[in-house]
């Protein structure tokens, strides 16, 4: 490969900017992402997710559940150019009975913005994605959301992150008043306040000032709200923590910004700031070691497979994140898991259910593949070798279903959609071992079981029932003789799609008793 065509992907590589957005549900998550793409100039007009009858949505909510519900139950993928960075975010889904498929598409990410309402703090399903996020070593920029509302004090805040999360903060900006005395943030990092203007808070302007003893902002904020913000930052000058790239970027040090999404408070300063901070795309894992993004080969793994994002012609996209070397139309390359070449000709790249083809794509961009059923979520792509990528996680489901089908003539697309949306990562399904040929579901959180149905029936045409099972954990067995009568009492044997055997239990009393009777056994809470 010559120098130039190296140069260009160094080039393009410190360019790009892939990020995951993580919150709690309602923590203004697809409205944070909207006014990034506002100012990315990706859409003229925000949606709005609270008006769901109205004919408007989300941008990053596109399928039929989602706008009924206003809830993202998908993760979407977005990319818009700002200020010479070339930005990719995968907007995941906020409520916990979809954070499997957070999880897997937080491997694509480089780095994560964690949504915070200020009047709720750090909740449950924040907690879980922060963690995914920390073992995984992705750097993690703290937004809190809805400054305009009565919330909890700003060093409150900071304490609980510590607290909750073991993360220390360091403030980007600070607050000057908050809920309804909000009238501007101040940026420690470039000494600017950006100010309210009018009572509706629809004009936002932007000062330069000398510090923040400056008198214009005591002009603008009044002594009360003045005063505080003085002894706040002399305080943290003081004893709060010093910017640190390194102990952001090993994810020990989270940057703190303070803003309002729906009113874009703060989002700019937030996105320029981000944009400088947040790291270009990192090497991935692979069975030959870390694979360099600057490399000449290119690479890359599927995350994420959707059907029928484009119910008229009821297509099937795999998300492909790209790790390495420059992507072009048209390329040939080895599909290493099934050992063939395949040639990529309808590449795409997406703002929400928008795309267009694209031509050449770079390491940290995200493009989707035309899929006539040839991938599966971790498939590993690469020019002119078997690099494999670290498999992504599965994780245990706790809820369980019998599936049946109302009208047996529909066999053939009941089987066509369990097959696609099993892959999707939708739901995961097993096939009983005794002597009735059952299939049973297995779900993180009913929703899923929700979605399944409603998909089902619009996407394929079938009414299917569901049965529940009073099963709650799902352990894989790992044996070279496995005996099924010895997983019978409060429990049931099962295979998965790859006939792992899967042993599943009511309660925790029977999954003990089942390791006491089996020592020779492993119980894994993940797929081997």
């Amino acid at each position: 490969m010559s120098k130039t065509i190296t140069d260009e992907i160094k080039q393009e590589v410190e360019k790009r900017r892939t990020f995951a957005i993580i919150s709690h549900p309602d923590a203004g998550k697809t409205t944070l992402t909207e006014k990034l793409l506002l100012f990315g100039g990706a859409i003229r007009e925000a949606g709005s997710v609270k008006a769901r009858k109205a004919s408007r949505h989300a941008t990053s909510d596109w399928m039929e559940i989602e706008k009924q519900r206003g809830i993202s139950v998908t993760s979407s993928v977005m990319q818009f150019d700002y200020s010479g960075h070339r930005v990719n975010i995968l907007d995941t889904p906020g409520h916990q009975d979809f954070s499997e498929d957070t999880y897997r598409t937080l491997t694509a990410a480089d780095s994560a913005v964690m949504l915070i309402d200020v009047a709720k703090g750090v909740e449950a399903q924040t907690i879980k994605l922060f963690q995914v996020c920390s073992k995984r070593g992705i750097p993690i920029f703290t937004f809190i959301n809805k400054l305009d509302r009565e919330g909890q004090n700003p060093f409150e805040l900071m304490e609980e992150l510590e607290r909750v999360l073991g993360i220390r903060a360091v403030p980007m900006n600070w607050p000057i008043g908050m809920g309804r005395e909000l009238c501007g943030v101040y940026d420690r990092m470039k000494n600017q306040v950006e100010l309210f203007r009018g009572n509706d808070h629809s004009t936002i302007e932007v000062q330069k000032v000398e510090d923040y003893h400056d008198p214009h902002i005591r002009e603008m904020a009044g002594d009360y709200l003045t005063d505080q913000l003085i002894a706040d930052l002399e305080l943290l000058d003081v004893a709060g923590d010093q910017f640190d790239y390194e102990k952001v970027r090993a994810g020990e040090l989270t940057p703190l910004f303070f803003g309002s999404a729906v009113n874009n408070f703060g989002v700019q300063t937030f996105l320029e700031n981000f944009l400088q901070l947040a790291p270009a795309p990192t090497p991935r894992q692979s069975t030959s070691g870390p694979v360099d993004p600057m490399s000449e080969k290119f690479t890359g793994y599927v995350f994420k497979i959707q059907a029928n994002m484009n119910p008229a012609h009821r297509d099937r996209i795999a998300f492909l994140r790209i790790c390495s070397g420059r992507f072009e139309r048209g390329m040939s390359v080895r599909h290493v898991r099934n050992g063939k070449d395949i040639k990529l000709s309808q590449p795409q790249q997406f703002l929400a259910q928008d795309r267009d083809i694209v031509e050449n794509a770079y390491p940290g961009d995200i493009i989707g593949l035309f899929d006539p059923g040839i991938f599966r979520i971790g498939d590993s792509l690469a020019q002119g070798g078997n690099i494999v990528f670290d498999e992504l996680p599965t994780f245990s489901p706790e809820l369980f279903a019998k599936v049946t089908v109302k009208n047996a003539l529909k066999h053939k697309q009941y089987q066509k959609g369990i097959d696609q949306l099993t892959e999707e990562g939708t739901v995961q399904v097993f096939q009983s071992t005794g002597n009735f040929d059952e299939t049973i579901l297995g779900v993180v959180g009913q929703l899923q079981f929700e979605v399944f149905e409603h998909r089902m029936r619009s996407e394929y045409g079938v009414d299917i029932m569901l049965h529940r099972m009073p099963f709650q954990f799902a352990r894989w067995i790992v044996d070279d003789k496995i005996d099924p009568s010895k997983y019978r009492i409060n429990s049931t044997l099962v295979k998965d799609k790859k006939d792992n055997y899967v042993a599943l239990f009511e309660n925790e009393y029977a999954m003990r008793t089942a390791m006491e009777k089996n020592p020779t056994s492993k119980f894994l809470e993940m797929a081997p």
